[in-house]
């Protein structure tokens, strides 16, 4: 291996992925993995996080699990501590977990949108400042907080999904700007549309993944794996002086009219 490519290297770090038991989370820990990173998966349901597992353990991955509600700040803080404490340093924290709820802006249901404000944001917070105070004390850690074409964009029906995505943008800026001084380098990712379970009913859309085709430079959905570059890139020794940055994995979405 050249030196140049030892800088993407991650054996020897542990990475914690919310949300990781499907979707762009599952691809994410498995690409991290495949770099030479140990993996500990979260969600809120074990029988998933097991299957999960239990997959990557399969293809030879040494993973952990950490089952816990990604939206409740005491669950969060003890189980990351208690995990820090009994199993080991968690070195990367990609924060994945998210939700969306689709309705005209007009009918959005209250308890939709602050059910969406406590996944999609309020979790970010949660879990990133109970590593980053483990980090901080080491000197080092990567955050990486997965943001959405959404952080600058807006389409009909999901004005609160967007909402909070600016808002991820915007919280990772202030954790890169809190934090960077302490040896963290805190970055996000804002995926373009890509064929996960979340996006099933765009997806079988056939309208839409028209539209989607013509609007896209690509002209494409995209495919989960070709988000694993960029968060390898963010979670290694590569990126040591990226911070507070929000890299675009899009088809160049946001740079077409």
């Amino acid at each position: 291996m050249t030196q140049g490519l030892d800088l993407f290297n991650l054996s020897g770090r542990r990475a914690l992925v919310t949300g990781s038991s499907q979707g762009i989370g599952f691809a994410l820990a498995r690409g991290l993995a495949e770099a030479g990173a140990t993996l500990v998966l979260n969600g809120r349901d074990e029988a998933k996080l097991a299957t999960a597992a239990a997959s990557l353990r399969e293809e030879g991955h040494t993973v952990d699990t950490l089952a816990f509600d990604a939206t409740d700040h005491d669950t969060v803080r003890k189980a990351i501590d208690d995990f820090e404490a009994s199993t080991g340093t968690i070195d990367i924290l990609i924060n994945n977990a998210g939700m969306q709820h689709r309705a005209p802006l007009e009918d959005f249901p209250a308890e939709a949108f602050e059910k969406l404000l406590q996944t999609n944001i309020a979790s970010v917070f949660h879990v990133g400042q109970a590593c980053a105070r483990h980090m901080i004390a080491r000197g080092q850690g990567k955050i990486i907080n997965i943001a959405s074409v959404q952080s600058s964009l807006a389409r009909p029906s999901i004005a609160p999904y967007t909402a909070t995505k600016g808002a991820v943008v915007n919280l990772t800026k202030g954790m890169a700007t809190d934090w960077a001084a302490h040896g963290l380098q805190c970055n996000a990712i804002a995926p373009g549309y890509f064929d996960t379970p979340l996006n099933a009913a765009l997806v079988s859309d056939e309208d839409f993944s028209a539209w989607l085709a013509k609007r896209t430079p690509a002209g494409r959905w995209g495919l989960v794996k070709e988000l694993v570059g960029a968060a390898i890139f963010l979670s290694s020794d590569a990126s040591s002086f990226v911070n507070g940055h929000t890299l675009y994995v899009d088809g160049g979405i946001t740079a077409s009219l």
